[in-house]
């Protein structure tokens, strides 16, 4: 599967070169949940499917420590502007 993706921007030290790093990964971590849970649908069960099965599990951790990354950058970069004081 082919997958364009614009270029990063050019500087990294800014909030935002990291945002879209956590958002390409994230990308790339559920394509690869994508390809995983095809391919279980085509493996008889094996030692091979239990495998693939954990790649799928880690893959779906990987990707939901991401959105948590993701997230706590996003509040950083744009702190809320509903405050308590």
């Amino acid at each position: 599967m082919l997958k364009i993706v614009p270029d990063p921007p050019h500087s990294p030290d800014t909030p935002q070169y990291l945002e879209d790093t956590l958002v390409e990964a994230m990308e790339h971590a559920l394509c690869g949940l994508a390809v995983a849970h095809q391919s279980l649908t085509y493996l008889p069960r094996s030692p091979a499917t239990i495998m693939l099965m954990t790649v799928m599990h880690e893959l779906e951790a990987l990707r939901t420590l991401m959105e948590c990354a993701l997230a706590q950058l996003q509040r950083r970069a744009h702190p809320s502007e509903h405050s308590l004081h």
